[in-house]
């Protein structure tokens, strides 16, 4: 068992017996705060553009909007939020996803407010004033949520907030299911336990959650317990057991969360139809080979030559600070593996005291844990081989950025599965499930699993799972929220891996 989870075990509040309505009642409270939120920041937005907004153009005045198309343009996006599910419970909370649904929130509020004013007064420079309304409000409105979901985010974290759940489940996937879960409090659903008659379990990394019954027991489980969601994991039960589970849960008004069959070939990009009642789940991942991630290398290299271009001076004071406290080859070349598998020399600063220290299999027991399921035992430290230098540049990430060279250069991406070793990539191409399918695209400076925490000694079970998740559910926007994440990251002083 993990030590992390295992933290997480003992400091879980106890359950058992706590009325479900209190977390429901705090959600309640929540939801009606939000509310009060948004309108105290229209108000502010509305003050801010009465007090502070240009009152001319070139084009000529543009009047000051009337208050009651102020107000209607308020409500609107109130409404708007509401319809687009901006106030209802959410499991995982995403500060730059909900600037996004803000931004898109208030853009068809406003194009809403235009279309009534223009079909019921059609006076000039509707668009002029609404626009003039909705830039303020995009910024305080951005503001207030952060804060609120910063909040709640805290929250969760310290155990004040998340509904007790129930698990339906416990073999592997039952057992990963809850382990994430404590990995991730922030989430919001607090594990309590199992329902399965003939349980499985887990692995050495599973949490220490004890089975509170078989099928038969669910409702007493449901309500010893006082659980306030229900996650449907792989079980052995049957389909004509597990229906009226689901179904009892519905009645009671406990949601419920189901872990689809093959969900790894499921990703973001994804359709309902049906046939009668049965559905039929179209699954869209991204293209590897399409030219989506065509435009995306083009864009990479263009990047990363103005970069190149802007950190020259930063480049060359790194390279001379090397030379003077280290002595010469002050960049060192590792064999990495790339896109189809092809091997090419990534490129870094120097940071050890010995060349060859730089070129070594330090985290040979890292390396062997994972193909033998051991985990690996204390090692001696590597930081007293790396010069002062060399631990400020990798704490900062500075070590770093001559791989924008190989960005340039196309052997690699700004944003994609960090490359590696080509030693390890051979062991581990045999041995770790869908290993092999994170090199369908170029190795990037920074990815999604490094973003997520798995840097460094972690599960590289895990890292693939994200790597991939990330390359069949690619977008703009995603490598967006990585290249923003990962700065926060490098300004906390995470480094990368």
């Amino acid at each position: 068992m993990s030590t992390g989870v295992a933290a997480r075990d003992a400091r879980r509040p106890s359950t058992g017996g706590e009325p479900a309505s209190r977390e429901f009642n705090r959600h309640h409270r929540l939801v009606a705060l939000a509310v009060v939120v948004d309108v105290v920041m229209l108000i502010a937005a509305t003050g801010v553009v009465a007090l502070v907004s240009p009152t001319s153009s070139p084009t000529g005045h543009i009047p000051t909007e009337p208050l009651v198309w102020s107000l209607a343009f308020s409500v609107a996006i109130l409404v708007t939020f509401g319809l687009r599910g901006m106030y209802g419970r959410r499991m995982r909370i995403d500060q730059l996803d909900e600037v996004l649904a803000v931004v898109s929130g208030v853009a068809v509020a406003a194009i809403a407010v235009m279309a009534a004013r223009v079909v019921l007064t059609n006076v000039p420079y509707v668009a002029a004033e609404t626009i003039r309304q909705a830039a303020p409000a995009i910024a305080f409105l951005a503001v207030g949520r952060s804060a609120l979901l910063w909040r709640e985010v805290y929250a969760r974290r310290r155990g004040l907030g998340g509904f007790t759940t129930l698990i339906i489940g416990a073999g592997r996937v039952g057992h990963l299911v809850a382990r994430r879960l404590l990995n991730e409090p922030e989430l919001g659903l607090r594990p309590i336990g199992f329902v399965d008659g003939d349980p499985l379990g887990g692995d050495d990394e599973s949490p220490r959650l004890p089975v509170l019954g078989a099928e038969a027991e669910f409702e007493a489980v449901m309500e010893r317990y006082g659980v306030q969601h229900v996650i449907v994991a792989f079980s052995g039960a049957s389909h004509d057991v597990l229906l009226p589970m689901v179904r009892r849960c519905w009645t009671l008004g406990v949601p419920v969360s189901l872990v689809p069959r093959l969900f790894e070939a499921e990703g973001v990009r994804v359709t309902t139809e049906h046939i009668g009642d049965m559905p039929l789940v179209g699954v869209h991942p991204s293209d590897p080979t399409g030219w989506q991630f065509r435009v995306k290398y083009a864009v990479d290299r263009a990047v990363s030559a103005v970069l190149l271009a802007a950190m020259l001076p930063l480049l060359a004071a790194i390279a001379i600070a090397v030379r003077v406290t280290s002595g010469p080859n002050v960049l060192y070349r590792q064999r990495r593996v790339g896109r189809d598998g092809r091997a090419f020399d990534m490129l870094k600063f120097r940071t050890m005291r010995d060349v060859g220290s730089e070129h070594g299999e330090a985290d040979a027991d890292w390396a062997a844990a994972q193909t033998s399921g051991v985990v690996p035992g204390s090692a001696l430290s590597q930081q007293d081989r790396y010069t002062s230098l060399g631990r400020f540049l990798r704490r900062s990430a500075l070590d770093e950025l001559p791989q924008l060279w190989n960005v340039l250069r196309g052997d690699m991406s700004l944003v994609g599965p960090r490359p590696e070793r080509l030693s390890y990539s051979t062991l581990f191409e045999s041995d770790i499930y869908r290993y092999g399918d994170r090199h369908r695209v170029k190795s990037g400076l920074t990815g999604w699993a490094q973003v997520n925490g798995l840097r460094g000694k972690t599960s590289l079970a895990d890292r693939i799972e994200w790597d991939n998740h990330y390359i069949e559910n690619w977008s703009l926007w995603l490598d967006f929220k990585i290249v923003m994440r990962t700065m926060g990251v490098v300004f906390r002083g995470g480094g990368q891996a």
